[in-house]
């Protein structure tokens, strides 16, 4: 049976157009960028490297042919810079805008940057694709939008307050971008991303996902620290369903279009069992791991619980996520074993 997404990839890979990945070296934006090369389109990335990678890029190239990498140009630059982004623009028929600063506690260590970044950055990237006149504009929005409101599974319609400066600048966009639509006439998606994971996430420094963060640590036999019970939870969604989601969103209907979508698997997994996933699946892998976690505080600015409800993004844009946790911790656990050992 011929998915959605099927349709989708085929008409885009019968139909080659420019595209531009912002955030390109990054976690995100490279699987996007390994992704459009795959369908060969010719992709536009930018990036400052403030949380990409060069080896990001590197590993692109090499899981794609010379040729499709001939197609893509990149562009190194700053989206707080509004030459850089319509610079980036020019001759783009879609844009993915991936390029944020990321973290709950880096936002609240440094909320001035945070914003510099994720809200002057993307008003800048909204009057580019604007000028530019891009067919569609999808931009990663995020989870921490829905705040303190206690229901579950999250409905995209159903906010709380914001628990961070992070998440204040997520909601901000959604406004920008609601904006955008109503006065310029705008198409613009916004995905809300649940805690997602896979290869090219990076494992090193303080602001670490918990996924990569802690299989680094187990990988290199180091203690792992869970903060508070073990019992928060978080709805983790594989990057492939994330590619799936943004390829959707940028070939949407008009009945698609200017809206906010969850992106998330719709289950909820505990950090403790999340641990016992990692230390069994690397087990199989032949890296074993013996030790207890360490449990302590918990961490500001976080939620207790997350799940996502995707009924909308199926219902509308033919989202239907294609690997669950322990599949996407399958998959992606060689790629943890090679890179960071």
């Amino acid at each position: 049976m011929t998915t959605r997404y099927d349709a989708a990839r085929a008409e885009i890979q019968a139909s080659p157009r420019t595209w531009l990945v912002t955030g390109c070296a990054g976690f995100i934006g490279s699987n996007l960028l390994e992704a459009l090369l795959g369908l060969d389109q010719t992709v536009v990335g930018l990036d400052n490297f403030a949380t990409g990678y060069q080896h990001n890029l590197d590993e692109v190239q090499r899981l794609v042919t010379p040729q499709q990498w001939a197609r893509f140009r990149f562009i190194e630059g700053d989206i707080r810079d509004i030459d850089t982004c319509h610079h980036a623009v020019e001759g783009v028929r879609h844009v993915l805008h991936q390029a944020a600063l990321g973290s709950v506690p880096r936002s609240l260590k440094d909320p001035m940057t945070t914003n510099a970044v994720n809200v002057g950055g993307q008003l800048n990237m909204l009057v580019a694709a604007r000028d530019a006149r891009v067919q569609s504009f999808v931009y990663a929005a995020s989870s921490s939008t829905y705040g303190d409101h206690p229901g579950l599974p999250k409905v995209e319609d159903q906010i709380g307050k914001p628990l961070s400066p992070y998440a204040v600048t997520k909601l901000v966009n959604e406004l920008y971008a609601d904006v955008f639509a109503r006065a310029y006439d705008f198409r613009a998606i916004g995905l809300r991303y649940f805690n997602v994971f896979g290869k090219r996430q990076d494992p090193d420094g303080a602001y670490a996902a918990v996924i990569p963060k802690w299989v680094s640590s187990m990988i290199r036999d180091q203690e792992v620290v869970i903060n508070g019970d073990g019992e928060t939870s978080r709805d983790f969604c594989y990057i492939q369903n994330v590619v799936q989601a943004n390829l959707l969103a940028s070939m949407a209907g008009s009945e698609g279009v200017n809206q906010v979508y969850n992106v998330a698997f719709n289950a909820r997994t505990s950090l403790n069992q999340l641990f016992g996933y990692l230390r069994d699946i690397l087990g199989r892998n032949g890296v074993g791991y013996a030790r207890t976690p360490r449990y302590a505080d918990f961490r500001a600015g976080d939620v207790r619980h997350s799940q996502a409800d995707v009924s909308k993004a199926r219902e509308l844009l033919g989202y239907e996520p294609q690997f669950d946790i322990l599949h996407g911790l399958e998959l992606a656990m060689p790629w943890y074993i090679q890179f960071l050992r």
